[in-house]
C-alpha cells in the first residue's frame, strides 16, 4: 500500500506507541490523586506537557489538553461567545473566519450564528488566497473573534496570519488559528506566529487520535467548555495521560530533523506534481492543480483530471493499492462538492471531481514513482472507458 493521504491522519510512529504502552502498563493512576501513585502520574503528566510545549513554541502553563483539535476549536470559539459578555471584549458581538474552514468548524460556526452571534466570512480568490482588502471591511471593534486555519486541509493554501494578527489587533479582536495542517508540515511555531489561540491535533503528525491541545496565549483569561479543576481549571476531566504521552513523544519525533523533512516534503511533491503533468501530456488528458500560484504546504497536492469524478479516480486507485481523498475526510463518501473548491469559484461539477494527494515524512521517491505508474494507468483506463 501506498499511503497519501497523510493530512487526514498519519501512521502513529513506533515511540509514541511505546511511550503509550509504558504509561497504561506502569502509571495508570489518575494524576489529580493525591496519593503516591496519582503524584507519579502527575509528573509523568507535567513532563510531556513540557515536551509538548516546547516543540509547539508555547509555554507549559498556555497549554491546555483537549480530545483534538475539533473540540480545542469549539473552545476557542464558544470562548470567544462567552467573552462577549465578560472582562475587555464585553459588548463585541460578531465572530469573522474564513470561507474555507474545516467543515467542522463551518457546522460550528452555522450553530453559533443561529444562537444569536453574528457571523461574517472573509472570501478566497480563484487559487484560495485570503482577501485581505475584505477582511479589513469586516474585522472592526465590533469584532471579539477572528477565526482561520494556518493552511487548508484540501489545497494546502497558507492563510496569511501575520497580516490577519496585525489587522485583528489593531481593532481590539482576537486571533485563533487552526493550526491542524501546519504543525509537523512546516516550522511555525506559536510563539512566532502572533496567535491568540492555537488548535492542534497529535494524529496529524504520527501521535494517537483522540488528543490534541488549544494554545492560549499567556494573559488570556480564556473560558473552559467543561466544568472541574483539570487544566488550570480550563477543562476538566481526567486526562487522558496514555494519549498525552503519545502527543509527546511524537511531537518530539517530528521535531528531531523537522526543517529537513519539510525540505524533502516539497522535494517529492514537485517531483510528483511534475509527473502528473508528463503524464496528462502523454494521455492528452487536462489538469488542474489547485493553489500551485500562492505558497502551499509542502506535502499537498490538490488536482482535477478533467472531468473524471473524484470518487471513479480513488476507487481504481486503491484497487493499484495507492491511498488518496477527495479532500476532508469528515465528509468522505458523500457526492458533495467540495465548499472550498466551491468558494474558489469552481464549479459544483469540477469541485467534484478534484483529488487530493498528502504526503508523509516517511514517504519515499520510490513510493512516488510507484504511485505516478498508477496513476497513469488509472487515468489510461478511465478514459478509454469514456471513449
Amino acid at each position: 500500500m501506498i499511503y497519501l493521504d497523510h493530512n487526514a491522519t498519519t501512521p502513529v510512529a513506533a515511540e509514541a506507541l511505546q511511550e503509550m504502552r509504558d504509561v497504561l502498563e506502569r502509571v495508570w493512576a489518575n494524576p489529580s490523586s493525591a496519593h503516591g501513585p496519582g503524584q507519579a502520574a502527575r509528573r509523568v503528566l507535567a513532563d510531556a506537557r513540557t515536551r509538548i510545549a516546547r516543540f509547539l513554541g508555547c509555554g507549559p502553563t498556555e497549554l491546555v489538553f483537549t480530545s483534538g483539535a475539533t473540540e480545542a476549536n469549539h473552545m476557542a470559539v464558544l470562548g470567544a461567545c462567552n467573552a462577549r459578555r465578560r472582562g475587555a471584549h464585553c459588548g463585541r458581538r460578531r465572530l469573522v473566519l474564513s470561507a474555507v474552514e474545516h467543515p467542522s468548524m463551518m457546522a460550528l460556526a452555522a450553530r453559533v450564528r443561529d444562537s444569536g452571534c453574528p457571523v461574517d466570512v472573509i472570501p478566497v480568490d480563484g487559487e484560495g488566497r485570503l482577501d485581505l482588502q475584505a477582511a479589513h471591511a469586516l474585522i472592526d471593534t465590533d469584532v471579539v473573534l477572528v477565526s482561520v486555519m494556518g493552511a487548508n486541509n484540501e489545497t494546502g493554501v497558507l492563510m496569511p496570519v501575520a497580516e490577519l494578527a496585525e489587522i485583528a489587533h489593531t481593532q481590539g479582536a482576537l486571533l485563533h488559528v487552526d493550526a491542524t495542517q501546519v504543525v509537523g508540515k512546516s516550522v511555525q511555531r506559536f510563539a512566532d506566529s502572533a496567535a491568540d489561540l492555537w488548535s492542534v491535533s497529535a494524529h496529524k503528525f504520527n501521535g494517537p487520535k483522540g488528543v490534541g491541545a488549544l494554545v492560549v496565549r499567556k494573559g488570556l483569561d480564556w473560558p473552559g467548555l467543561l466544568a472541574g479543576n483539570q487544566e488550570r481549571g480550563r477543562r476538566g476531566g481526567t486526562e487522558n495521560l496514555p494519549g498525552i504521552a503519545g502527543f509527546a513523544a511524537a511531537a518530539e519525533g517530528a521535531a528531531l530533523d523537522l526543517a529537513a523533512d519539510v525540505d524533502r516534503m516539497t522535494a517529492l511533491r514537485e517531483r510528483f506534481e511534475s509527473g502528473l503533468k508528463r503524464c496528462s501530456a502523454q494521455l492528452n488528458a487536462p489538469l488542474t492543480i489547485y493553489g500551485c500560484a500562492t505558497q502551499r504546504l509542502p506535502n499537498t497536492s490538490l488536482v482535477r483530471f478533467g472531468e473524471l469524478k473524484a470518487e471513479h479516480v480513488l476507487r481504481a486507485l486503491e484497487r493499484t493499492g495507492v491511498i488518496a481523498a477527495s479532500g476532508s475526510a469528515c465528509c468522505s463518501g458523500r457526492d458533495l462538492p467540495s465548499h472550498v473548491l466551491l468558494a474558489q469559484g469552481e464549479s459544483p461539477q469540477y469541485a467534484r471531481c478534484a483529488v487530493r494527494f498528502s504526503l508523509g515524512r516517511h514517504t519515499t521517491s520510490e513510493e512516488i514513482d510507484a504511485a505516478l505508474l498508477a496513476v497513469q494507468r488509472v487515468l489510461g483506463s478511465l478514459l478509454n472507458t469514456r471513449h
